[in-house]
């Protein structure tokens, strides 16, 4: 498998504070890979380094090849990186479908005047983008939302709208921050079911943040573990549940099985 992100010696300060240190991280084409950690161990800020929302302080940044160290979210996201966020960033007043409508607006190929004159080109392209934004709002399972604002779903459907536009970008890797937030445990089950579905028929790799650890378990190959900012502990899902330094510093008692 081909290396698609590769991070290294990834350091960073906000002010004096040290969030991230000598962090790395290799995410191969179709891998799974979870970040885990307790409550400001730094996971978010370690995707906002990577994604563009900050540039670190040190270290290196490669998606397929190209340097992204410094680069705008925007650019960073035609590369083939998308992404949800942890508090979730959804314009309240809009439809879900346009939602998904927006996200495919960078592949569009017409003209400004194409569009001033509504051409056939415009309209094709347009009809094209509505039955794909269709699609993966069925996917999501959330077609049903199609017309309604995304304000008013409940949490756990605004969050599928928030993946099912995040696809739409149509990225190579889908980082996803903490996905089965506000779910109750069917959502979550069917969650699981939904992330293997789109893993295996896009054929996407996929780093997730979760607090929930069944939901870690189950789908990710490899599992880093973060705390204050510096890894102490990477590996298989079983050699990460045994190991003395995660149970001691989030994992506890917790029932894995």
């Amino acid at each position: 498998m081909s290396t698609l992100l590769s991070v290294e010696n990834m350091t960073h300060f906000f002010g004096g504070l040290r969030a991230v240190h000598n962090y790395n991280l290799k995410i191969k084409s179709g891998q799974i890979i979870g970040l885990i950690g307790p409550n400001g161990a730094g996971k978010t800020t370690i995707f906002n380094l990577i994604t563009g929302v900050h540039t670190p302080t040190k270290g290196n940044i490669t998606l397929k090849n190209t340097n992204i160290k410094g680069m705008k979210t925007h650019e960073i996201a035609s590369l083939g990186l998308g992404r949800t966020f942890q508090n979730l960033l959804l314009w309240r007043h809009m439809n879900v479908l346009d939602h998904i409508k927006m996200a495919h607006f960078s592949q569009l190929k017409y003209t400004l005047f194409d569009a001033f004159l509504g051409t056939p080109k415009c309209r094709k392209q347009e009809n094209e983008i509505k039955e794909k934004s269709h699609e993966l709002l069925k996917l999501f399972e959330i077609n049903q939302f199609a017309d309604q604002i995304v304000g008013s779903l409940p949490y756990g459907a605004q969050r599928r709208v928030e993946m099912a536009r995040a696809m739409a970008t149509n990225p190579k890797i889908l980082f996803l921050d903490e996905p089965t937030a506000g779910m109750t445990p069917d959502e979550l089950v069917r969650m699981i079911e939904i992330i293997r579905k789109i893993h295996n028929d896009f054929k996407i790799a996929i780093f997730l943040i979760e607090h929930r650890m069944k939901f870690v378990m189950d789908l990710c190959e490899y599992i880093q573990t973060l705390v204050f900012g510096e890894i102490i502990a990477q590996g298989t899902p079983d050699e990460i549940q045994n190991n003395p330094k995660v149970i001691e510093a989030y994992l506890g008692k917790e029932d894995l099985t």
